[in-house]
């Protein structure tokens, strides 16, 4: 038998490899323990380890986890905490005020242009404030509420109804319907309607197109590829579903191509950007190309698909779990004339309410806006923060905060409406803190320019659901757990579906059960 015995050289080469996992393990201890010493924001509460890594933090975000994360910790450590060594969750609302007031020196992180990772910068990942204040500027006059009312009020409302239309269909001809599915496919065909100038006709096949497809898991994968960049690799892999994951930048662009086509046509309405071309094309109003087009184009369906499904799917289970507040909403919009307009559904009290407690409970962007401290740093909330430091305030933590909202994870749409004993004194929905810290469609200058849009929308949609479709009653597949909250960049139920029913005592049974972390 021969044995194999390694020569002094074998032996040496052996050693260094064996060297090698302490070496790493040594570098990788002095750097946590260098960050530690040197941590700007080490005087900040938090938890110990928030002071040497922002590891724990990128572990809430790619676990869907984020907005829960960073609201426990301010309940532990207060309105003030320390997320990472460069990074601080700011829950105190004269900081907030400080942070997005009008001509704030806090401006956005580049984490913006990180998510979105487009060619070119959109009104979305804009930081610096003219270029921004120009754009916003160009956009602003389609999205206005008389220009919405005047040229897309009918087209949004003929797709609302025609979705309220297929929900009933749905629940008496197959037994159940998927109001998520249908929310989803409404919010998708009137953005991109808007948008390209032409219908997608997602709500007659029922299901979303590819365009949409690919949208929908660029969002969600959006998020963590900022925290995980190498993941952006996979996009080499010639496999559909990664290309569409990790690719989906260079489909949807290509696909907005139609966006710019029909803007320039020149023949009658188009898309919102035919206005917008002409605006910029006046002198003083900026300029605005092809590409922006494109990016902009891509950024209205981005920012209006998810966030108006997902609310309009919590404000349906929020209200059906609620038999009493069911009939009276039914009741209420039974009053509509039948050809109501957008004017008329504003002036319902109770349907606004309904509204606006879902996007205070359940609206779908709750995340931080991160921002960055100027230079000479900033004392908020009684602490001294450096200049350079990503500041958070999350709309999640603002919404739920007790001092601002009685029985803040109640869904009482009565908060928003005076109350009958008591009608001279405004409603604690109008009370001066909660008007600051209710921010669903983000604050200041960098709120949502499709505010008017989304609102629109999302009332003719509930005033033909609760006209049209009386007595549905939740499916016992819809649970609190189903419906409890994942938090990839927006917030979506985690079951990924709402079905609802023609009533059954099975349905009955399930609705007004507890309440589950995210969900109330």
């Amino acid at each position: 038998m021969t044995t194999f015995t390694p020569t002094d050289t074998e032996s040496a080469g052996l050693s260094k490899y064996a060297l090698l996992p302490l070496v790493i393990l040594g570098v990788t201890l002095c750097k946590l323990l260098y960050t530690g010493l040197t941590c700007p924001t080490k005087h900040i509460p938090g938890p110990w380890y928030t002071r040497f890594t922002h590891l724990r933090l990128k572990r809430a975000v790619v676990t869907g986890q984020r907005v829960f994360y960073i609201d426990a910790l301010h309940a532990q450590y207060g309105p003030i905490v320390r997320l990472s060594p460069t990074e601080v969750g700011i829950a105190d609302l004269d900081a907030f005020k400080e942070i997005h007031k009008i001509g704030s020196k806090f401006l956005k992180s580049d984490w913006y242009e990180r998510l979105a990772n487009f060619p070119k910068k959109g009104i979305f990942t804009m930081i610096e404030p003219k270029e921004y204040s120009s754009r916003r500027k160009l956009l602003s006059g389609s999205f206005s509420k008389s220009y919405l009312m005047s040229h897309w009020e009918s087209t949004i409302r003929d797709k609302a109804r025609l979705c309220v239309r297929r929900i009933g269909e749905d629940a008496r001809g197959r037994g159940s319907a998927d109001v998520y599915n249908w929310w989803m496919l409404l919010a998708s065909d009137v953005t991109a309607h808007l948008a390209f100038g032409e219908p997608f006709g997602m709500l007659e096949a029922g299901k979303a197109n590819q365009f949409m497809r690919v949208l929908k898991k660029l969002t969600m994968g959006a998020g963590i590829m900022v925290e995980l960049p190498f993941l952006r690799l996979l996009r080499f892999i010639p496999t559909p579903t990664i290309q569409e994951m990790f690719n989906g930048n260079d489909y949807i662009l290509a696909g907005a191509n139609r966006a710019v086509e029909l803007a320039r046509s020149r023949t009658g309405e188009k898309n919102v950007f035919a206005k917008v071309i002409e605006d910029s094309e006046k002198e003083g109003e900026g300029h605005i190309d092809d590409m922006d087009v494109r990016v902009e184009a891509s950024n209205i369906i981005i920012a209006g698909t998810d966030t108006t499904g997902v609310t309009l799917t919590y404000l349906t289970w929020a209200v059906l779990q609620r038999p009493e507040l069911q009939r009276a909403l039914e009741d209420e919009v039974a009053t509509l004339p039948s050809d109501f307009t957008e004017k008329d559904v504003a002036e319902l009290p109770l349907l606004n309410a309904v509204v606006e407690e879902t996007h205070r409970l359940y609206g779908a962007a709750p995340s931080s806006l991160p921002r960055v401290v100027p230079q000479g740093g900033s004392y908020l909330g009684g602490y001294y923060i450096p200049a350079g430091t990503t500041v958070c305030t999350q709309a999640y933590t603002f919404h739920r905060d007790e001092k601002i909202w009685s029985d803040p994870l109640t869904f009482n749409p009565n908060r928003w409406l005076p109350s009958p004993h008591s009608p001279h004194l405004p409603a604690e929905a109008h009370s001066p803190s909660a008007k600051i810290a209710f921010h669903p469609f983000g604050v200041g200058a960098r709120s949502c320019v499709g505010i008017h849009l989304a609102r629109m929308e999302m009332r003719y949609a509930v005033a033909f659901f609760f006209r049209d479709c009386r007595g549905l009653r939740l499916a016992a597949s819809t649970t609190p757990e189903s419906m409890q909250f994942e938090n990839f960049f927006l917030i979506t139920p985690k079951g990924h579906r709402c079905d609802v029913v023609v009533g059954g005592k099975e349905v009955e049974m399930e609705v007004g059960k507890g309440e589950v972390e995210g969900v109330v």
